[in-house]
């Protein structure tokens, strides 16, 4: 008996968790799911919105000043977000302001541009710095400033 009042209880409780699990989702929003902890990866900034996006039958246009194509090096770094097959868009950031933690930015260090995720930033005597770190990677890359930094990816393409 005790059995089957325990059994009923917890399918109530499951069902009321459920219930109020769906009433908090988005309408009309796909929602990842996931049973493990957070990365600790921030999401890049939300630089395309949706007045610039225009879907049609045959094509998809997205409406962005100055754009650019990027192509990436197999060197691993950024996986599984970016490697030698990926299509970057990106443009050139306007100012140190835009430019925020979880971004993916291409900078230049000893003639060679460096594709990687910004996880910190700060003002010193010096101005604007910023870390980033590649994605499969344990080092951050030391302080990086903003006249180093040639671009900022917008959107990835698979």
């Amino acid at each position: 008996m005790i059995g089957k009042i325990l059994t009923l209880a917890l399918v109530f409780v499951i069902g009321f968790l459920s219930c109020m699990l769906i009433s908090f989702m988005p309408f009309g929003q796909e929602m990842p799911f996931s049973l493990g902890s957070n990365s600790g990866t921030d999401a890049p900034g939300d630089w395309i919105g949706k007045d610039q996006i225009h879907v049609y039958d045959n094509a998809i246009v997205i409406d962005v000043n100055q754009a650019s194509l990027s192509s990436y090096a197999a060197s691993g770094s950024m996986k599984p977000v970016l490697d030698k097959d990926s299509n970057g868009i990106r443009i050139v950031p306007k100012s140190a302001e835009s430019i925020n933690v979880g971004d993916i930015i291409t900078y230049e260090k000893a003639n060679e541009l460096i594709v990687h995720r910004v996880v910190d930033k700060g003002k010193d005597e010096l101005g604007d710095w910023f870390v980033a770190r590649g994605d499969n990677n344990n080092m951050d890359d030391g302080k990086i400033r903003f006249s180093e930094i040639k671009y900022v990816t917008i959107g990835i393409l698979y």
